[in-house]
């Protein structure tokens, strides 16, 4: 193996053992409880290493949020193209909300949402952006929905959009308060089918 290459291993090792070590602690202590002098110590790596993989702790979260963004990818593969629009966007946030749950838990979204207030956020937010792979997902499903008739026009689509993603906001945020009191696989589903009740395809439509 040339130099380079084993560099770039030992790299991507330090990085993964920064951010994987970095969330545990988040999770124990809470994120303003945790230095980056603490991280390093626990890691064994100089803070100088930190800093090459990361610009600051909040851009721990932001990279894990990357990772699970590569995890919604998987996605249209899952799904049967003979299944309707609203099935479609259904199954996608119950894969999504079964992912939360049983991949990254409660503790770590908590830790990550209440980070995330803490701090000024914008359209940009990786909580919000549009560009993140889970909202293009469901905006490529509203289009094929509204190109084939199956939700009325007379709802814009920047509306639809922005209730149907607001719904998977709220049942995450809901999840953090109640923990185990509610499924959110379960409440995302009744959740976006009350939503479709209200705008599918009207019969004067």
């Amino acid at each position: 193996m040339k130099p380079s290459s084993q560099r770039a291993i030992k790299a991507q090792q330090t990085r993964q053992l920064l951010l994987d070590t970095a969330l545990e602690m988040f999770g124990n202590k809470g994120f303003d409880n945790v230095t980056i002098d603490e991280i390093v110590e626990k890691c064994n790596v100089s803070k100088g290493a930190f800093y090459t993989h990361f610009n600051s702790k909040y851009d721990v979260f932001t990279a894990k949020f990357k990772d699970i963004d590569k995890f919604y990818e998987s996605f249209p593969e899952k799904i049967n193209p003979a299944y309707t629009v609203k099935q479609k966007i259904i199954l996608a946030y119950q894969e999504q909300m079964t992912y939360l749950r049983d991949e990254l838990g409660v503790d770590f979204v908590r830790t990550l949402y209440m980070s995330a207030l803490a701090r000024t956020m914008d359209e940009k937010h990786y909580l919000v952006d549009p560009e993140r792979r889970i909202y293009k997902l469901i905006e490529s499903f509203l289009d094929e929905g509204l190109e084939k008739g199956e939700f009325t026009s007379a709802w814009e689509k920047e509306q639809l959009l922005h209730n149907l993603t607001q719904c998977m906001r709220a049942t995450v945020f809901d999840w953090i308060i109640f923990q185990n009191k509610l499924d959110i696989v379960e409440e995302i589903t009744i959740l976006v089918t009350m939503i479709f009740e209200g705008i599918g395809k009207r019969e004067s439509d």
